[in-house]
């Protein structure tokens, strides 16, 4: 199905939650040729609503494609949390996630004293440690409105020389207040060195006082590692560097860190700290392993999170409680057998494996009933969406979009026929054509894409697939118009208005009178709105089309 993005005006159609394993019969009310959708049939198709992900990407072996948060529902999450109306941009007034960084400021504040005076019991210097990116400068803008969560170096050095980074919420004030009280401020970053010079000026430009050189830690350039870091390897760690850097304060330099802030856990891991305080950020994840020896449970990300389909959960439930999209991403490889290419095995993987099943499971009682209808001659017939039932778009989606979906670069693939089937739907539709089904294609997919989706189809081993029983959508231009059985809301039709009004048209007399004995597809606004016996629904966390 072709893909137009609509980030700020996500709706949830549907009330109740269908599993994947309980994919399988809609109201039988919704059968016979001319009959009306059910409300029945249209309020059990919805997404989930609760997932466990662990943070290395595991739970893609484990989980099942509808267990896996889908990574378009993170994003309009994520924008939601941080008052992002869908431009990539963050309010800087108002959100969510200003209203929990406001939480977290006031309430470290009101532990400072308690801390300072904890911490000159050591007889040492009091200081406070922080990180840079999303401690005291916030990227948001760079990170979603300029790479849309696809990190590119090089543009964030352009960020970091032209000192673009607005304070992160709350913290100036943070800062100022630990420096009144008699704290020394230090910055250890993951910026390189490189980086120092704008990274202290931009830290001063937007208000934090007291940063130069000498304070400010920045990573070391290439055969310049400094002698108070031992790191196991020649790559250092995050932790090794940030940990090896605060025991370098506290042993060498006579201060003794009374708190260490940071957006990563990886900020934070590491000891040399009397306490820790990690700020909100679903943005990014930086993971990097515990020192050798030291294992620290409590600095680790969150396994289970709530999440609704509309994006809504960003207003509700916390920065560390909005699946993190870099772990998301790890998760949807593994799932899909991705070694980190951005491409799928074809060989291998969880997908596949449940696929299989799916199909295996359900494929018999379809094949029956398009048995027992063609034997009482009620033409039956199955529907099926093109991305991601029948055509596998994965590699595109991800190796070369990286999860931005690019509608010009999908009518390249489109055009030159380049997705494979989609794993064990070619004969699983040669089976239902077999047990007396005709297959009839539905795809969001345009006009001008029908000749060449058809032809891809059958590069790929379906047959039975023509023009006259293959829809596409109109394209408004030329004869390509809006069908006279398709009436719409507002002036664009949303997927499910498209999609069920032609089943109803395909089971009336001018449709060709066929009875839908199913309704495949991996989006649930494929399947909503009735006319069919059953639908199935494919596993898809890559993208989502309410």
């Amino acid at each position: 199905m072709m893909r137009p993005r609509r980030l700020a005006a996500v709706s949830v159609t549907a009330a109740l939650t269908l599993a994947l394993s309980a994919v399988g019969a809609v109201s039988a009310q919704a059968l016979s040729p001319g009959h009306s959708p059910t409300s029945s049939a249209s309020q059990t198709l919805t997404p989930r609503t609760h997932f466990t992900m662990a943070a290395d990407g595991s739970s893609g072996l484990t989980q099942g494609g509808e267990g896996i948060p889908n990574i378009d529902i993170v994003k309009k999450t994520i924008a939601t949390y941080y008052g992002d109306p869908g431009t990539g941009i963050a309010n800087k007034t108002a959100s969510p996630y200003i209203s929990e960084m406001d939480r977290i400021v006031a309430a470290l504040k009101k532990r400072l004293p308690h801390y300072l005076a904890q911490s000159r019991r050591s007889g040492k210097t009091p200081a406070i440690v922080v990180d840079t990116d999303d401690t005291m400068l916030f990227t948001y803008d760079m990170e979603v409105g300029d790479m849309h969560f696809v990190f590119d170096p090089a543009e964030q050095n352009a960020w970091v020389q032209d000192q673009r980074f607005p304070a992160t919420p709350g913290m100036v004030d943070l800062v100022t207040t630990a420096r009144a009280l008699g704290f020394a401020v230090i910055g250890i970053t993951g910026r390189s060195d490189a980086q120092k010079a704008a990274s202290i000026q931009n830290v001063t430009n937007v208000g934090y006082p007291g940063f130069t050189a000498a304070n400010y830690y920045t990573k070391w350039p290439t055969g310049a590692q400094p002698s108070y870091i031992a790191c196991v390897t020649t790559s250092c760690t995050t932790v090794e560097f940030k940990a090896g850097t605060r025991r370098h304060l506290e042993q060498d330099l006579g201060y003794d860190i009374a708190v260490n802030i940071g957006d990563q856990w990886s900020d934070l891991q590491g000891g040399y700290a009397d306490h820790v305080q990690k700020l909100p950020n679903p943005t990014y994840y930086l993971p990097s392993p515990d020192l050798p020896g030291l294992h620290e449970p409590r600095l680790a990300p969150r396994t289970h999170f709530t999440m609704a389909a509309d994006g809504s959960s960003g207003a509700t439930q916390g920065g560390e409680g909005i699946p993190n999209i870099d772990v998301v991403k790890k998760t949807i490889a593994a799932y899909y057998g991705d070694p980190g290419t951005g491409i799928a095995s074809t060989t291998a993987s969880p997908y596949i494996s449940e696929l299989r099943t799916l199909l295996r499971h359900r494929l018999p009682a379809i094949a029956a009933q398009c048995r027992n209808a063609d034997r009482r001659h009620e033409n039956p017939a199955v529907i099926l969406d093109a991305d991601d039932t029948t055509l596998w778009t994965y590699d595109m989606e991800v190796a070369d979009m990286h999860f931005v979906f690019n509608p010009a670069e999908q009518d390249v693939w489109v055009q030159a026929e380049r997705f494979p089937a989609t794993p064990g739907m070619v004969s699983a539709t040669a089976m239902l054509q077999r047990a007396g089904c005709t297959l009839i294609g539905l795809t969001g997919r345009n006009d001008g894409q029908k000749a060449a989706t058809l032809g891809n189809l059958a590069k790929v081993g379906y047959t039975g697939l023509t023009a006259a029983n293959y829809y596409t959508k109109w394209t408004g231009v030329g004869t390509s118009q809006q069908p006279s059985y398709i009436t719409c809301a507002t002036a664009k039709c949303t997927t499910i208005e498209y999609k069920s009004q032609t089943r109803a048209h395909v089971e009336s007399a001018p449709g060709g009178g066929y009875r839908i004995v199913a309704n495949f597809g991996d989006q649930f606004s494929d399947l909503i709105g009735g006319y069919a016996d059953r639908v199935v629904k494919l596993p898809n966390p890559t993208y989502y089309l309410p």
